[in-house]
């Protein structure tokens, strides 16, 4: 499925002669792997794929929500770049019809390119939220303890520090009133 089935098919009848390997993403993702057999002519697996995707359980719990009409649509313009690139007599059409016919097919393909970064953004961000309130969580965890351990100290000096502190201050204060009233009364 990799780069030589998409030189295949850019060779096989220059179906593909303006599509930049660069637009189709990383190797290994929904977007290169979806795009690429759109390129080969495999539209059902194509659809097949787009759908298993759709189906499948996420970590996530919007991400279905988010992602179907993106899928949805993808599907239909999977449907209508078949339908232009296997039109019945496509080779009894004019030259402009023709022409007409492939230039569809392009601007089909660059939505369904469109529709497929819309979908890998749809998951960047929801992984991203997932980091941010992971990261928050930690940061709150982190500071309920700070502010514990600081309650807990601050009750310890004042509880046994302080009250001991207390006791001398006391007799420190009670000596000197008494040395203070023996010396001048």
């Amino acid at each position: 499925m990799g780069e030589a089935a998409l030189k295949q098919g850019s060779n096989a009848g220059n179906k593909s002669n303006d599509i930049d390997v660069s637009d189709l993403g990383r190797p290994d993702t929904l977007r290169y792997n979806i795009l690429t057999m759109v390129i080969n002519e495999e539209y059902d697996r194509a659809i097949r794929t787009l759908k298993e995707f759709i189906e499948a359980d996420s970590e996530y719990p919007n991400f279905k929500m988010r992602i179907e009409r993106y899928s949805l649509h993808a599907i239909d313009l999977i449907y209508a770049i078949r339908t232009k690139r296997n039109f019945p007599g496509l080779s009894g059409l004019t030259r402009t019809k023709q022409q007409e016919l492939k230039d569809k097919f392009r601007e089909h393909f660059k939505e369904l390119r469109f529709m497929m970064k819309k979908i890998e953004d749809c998951m960047e961000e929801l992984r991203l939220n997932d980091v941010r309130s992971t990261n928050m969580v930690v940061k709150s965890f982190w500071f309920s303890l700070v502010v514990i351990f600081a309650c807990g100290f601050f009750l310890e000096v004042i509880r046994g520090l302080g009250y001991t502190m207390e006791i001398v201050f006391n007799e420190y204060l009670e000596k000197g009133f008494n040395l203070f009233f023996d010396k001048f009364f």
